[in-house]
C-alpha cells in the first residue's frame, strides 16, 4: 500500500527523494529541509515539497554548489532574485573553468611523463619518478 504523496514518513521520502534517512536528518540539521512538527504521540509526515527540495538540493550538489551556495540558493528561490542566483552560479562557473585549467595542466604534464617512460629503457633513471621527486 503507497502512502499518499503528503503522508510519508521520514523513511518512505527518503526512498522517493533518491537519499537515505540520515542526509534527510542532515539537510534538517543545515537549515535546508524544514522538521516538520511531531504531533501528539504520532510521527512527522513530509510531502511532495519535501521530496522536490531534496532533490534540488541533490542536483546543485552535482553541479558543484556547496550546502552553504544551496541554503543561498533556497532563499532566492521565490523567483525574484534571479540576479543574486546567476551570480552565484557565476562564481561557480568561475571555479569550475579554474579546475578544469588545472587539470588540464596535469594532463598535460602526465601524458608527457608517461611519454619519456615509454622512451627510457633499460637502467636510466624514470623520468615520472624523478619528476614526483622534484615537485
Amino acid at each position: 500500500m503507497n502512502e499518499a504523496p503528503e503522508n510519508l514518513t521520514i523513511g518512505t521520502f527518503a526512498q522517493a527523494a533518491g537519499v537515505n534517512v540520515e542526509t534527510i536528518r542532515f539537510y534538517q540539521h543545515r537549515g535546508l529541509l524544514p522538521t516538520p512538527e511531531r504531533p501528539p504521540g504520532g510521527i512527522r509526515r513530509y510531502g511532495s515539497a519535501d521530496v522536490a527540495r531534496v532533490k534540488f538540493v541533490k542536483a546543485a550538489q552535482r553541479l558543484g554548489f556547496s550546502l552553504d551556495e544551496i541554503g543561498q540558493l533556497l532563499a532566492l528561490e521565490d523567483g525574484a532574485h534571479c540576479s543574486e542566483a546567476a551570480e552565484l552560479a557565476s562564481q561557480r562557473l568561475d571555479d569550475v573553468r579554474a579546475r578544469l585549467a588545472d587539470l588540464t595542466r596535469v594532463e598535460v604534464a602526465l601524458s608527457r611523463l608517461v611519454d619519456e617512460c615509454h622512451v627510457h629503457q633499460g637502467k636510466v633513471s624514470c623520468p615520472l619518478i624523478a619528476a614526483l621527486h622534484d615537485w
